[in-house]
């Protein structure tokens, strides 16, 4: 580890060391695995859709599947024209998807291939479909990849008929299974007729029956997608991750949307809760007035160990700016504040959370990498880190505890279908940072214990 002084921190801009963030076609293809039996497709290398593949399956501890059209040198050259309409006529014959889902690489971006004049040159199957969206690795991250695919979507599939189907479109930003059928539970219970869009829940949580499924049962289905046209209004969860998608269907179909941040901590929740009430005209279920009353309680239970306990929070933007306010709500004070992805509304959004609770010496930073975030923390460290697997260094390195949350998590099972939304989520997140750090803290009441006996 290097040590730098923060002026020579702030002056490196031009290269990354151990980033907080992918690239966008990972993004762009675990968006198309929530749609029902998509394929994916790589337009690039078979290198490039192993890695994204294999960063998904990782996470996922499932299967990610995906198609490629396995560029070479000539590809590189000439364009990837035939190589695509090979693969796409390959896919249909040996698969058979419903629908394809094309995002690019860096080296089709590079090279200016046209997937629109592709694809209109392309004999597709009666009854098949085929979208693209353009990703180039080396420009934004993961999550930029993942609201275009959802716009290159609606760009192809989404009508307006002129008859309101009476539905709410939810899009629930890059967030597990887990969280996806939270948000559902939540919408159903206030009585909120709705479409999920992506919904990765039942395909990337798809149950063990004994055989494989290419294409599980889950997955937002394409005449769902087509009918978003015709929603009354839409839901988009995440500042980041959501407006794109939000702004493109309200621009061509004029269907209205509000821009919430991801539900994760109690008043965000109960900013979710009261939306859907207002949509549904329904009385908020005993149910969750229960679950909620039982999160207050468990935040006084444990606000003696939590308070004013210093924490670095890192990772995608929406689920960082949702974790900081769950932090907040704990009586913690965020300290330093990052994500690898380059949008600075990220910063703006932040910053007004902390002015919220009088906190003003936070460091809050964009198109940051971990690399700057060890050094911060060996400049003035903290008693928590709340981040991705690849923070674990850093947690070895500086004795902190970490609490895995967001993605990716490489070296821990189950999480993915556990959630982080709702009051549900909140719940598992304070019993998981609380026993952390009352851990910390009997470890060093046992090493005081023995130094006293040596």
């Amino acid at each position: 580890m290097l040590d730098l002084t923060p002026k020579e921190i702030k002056a490196r801009s031009a290269l990354r060391i151990n980033p907080c963030k992918t690239c966008q076609p990972v993004g762009a293809m675990y968006a198309a695995l929530g749609v029902h039996k998509c394929m994916p497709h790589s337009h690039g290398s078979q290198g490039c859709a192993s890695f994204h593949r294999m960063y998904l399956s990782r996470h996922f501890k499932e299967p990610a599947i995906a198609s490629s059209s396995s560029f070479t040198e000539g590809a590189s050259v000439f364009g990837g024209g035939s190589n695509v309409k090979t693969a796409v006529k390959n896919v249909f014959d040996i698969y058979d998807p419903d629908i394809i889902a094309i995002h690019t690489t860096c080296l089709s971006e590079t090279i200016g291939d046209d997937l629109n004049s592709y694809i209109q040159d392309m004999d597709i199957p009666e009854g098949k479909i085929v979208v693209h969206t353009n990703t180039p690795s080396y420009a934004g991250s993961h999550i930029n990849g993942f609201f275009n695919m959802m716009c290159g979507f609606i760009n192809y599939l989404a009508k307006k008929t002129g008859t309101p189907n009476g539905k709410t479109a939810i899009f629930p930003g890059f967030v597990n299974p887990g969280d996806m059928r939270e948000l559902s539970r939540l919408a159903k219970l206030m009585q909120v007729p709705f479409t999920m869009f992506p919904d990765t829940s039942g395909v990337m949580d798809a149950p063990m029956t004994g055989r494989f499924d290419m294409y599980p049962s889950g997955g937002t289905t394409i005449p769902e997608i087509i009918g978003l046209g015709d929603c009354e209004q839409v839901l988009a969860l995440g500042a980041i991750t959501g407006i794109e998608p939000a702004e493109l269907l309200k621009k061509k179909f004029k269907v209205p949307y509000t821009l919430l941040p991801l539900p994760i901590g109690v008043e965000a929740t109960d900013r979710f809760i009261m939306e859907l009430s207002k949509i549904s005209k329904a009385e908020v279920p005993y149910e969750l007035e229960e679950q909620r009353g039982q999160l207050i309680d468990i935040l006084l239970d444990s606000n003696q160990y939590t308070f004013e306990k210093t924490v670095a929070i890192y990772g995608d933007p929406d689920i960082v700016t949702g974790l900081t306010a769950l932090c907040l709500e704990m009586g913690m004070v965020p300290k330093y504040v990052i994500t690898g992805t380059p949008k600075e509304d990220f910063t703006k959004e932040v910053n007004a959370l902390l002015e919220r609770y009088g906190i003003s010496d936070a460091v809050v930073k964009a198109n940051a990498d971990l690399f700057e975030l060890h050094q911060l923390i060996k400049n003035e460290p903290v008693d928590l880190l709340l981040g991705t697997s690849y923070g674990k260094a850093i947690a070895k390195a500086e004795n902190i505890p970490l609490i895995r949350a967001g993605f990716p998590i490489l070296d821990r099972y189950v999480h993915s279908y556990l959630p982080l939304v709702g009051y549900s989520g909140m719940i598992r997140m304070v019993e998981r940072i609380t026993n952390a750090i009352m851990d910390r803290q009997d470890a060093a009441c046992a090493d005081e214990d023995l130094e006293a006996i040596m």
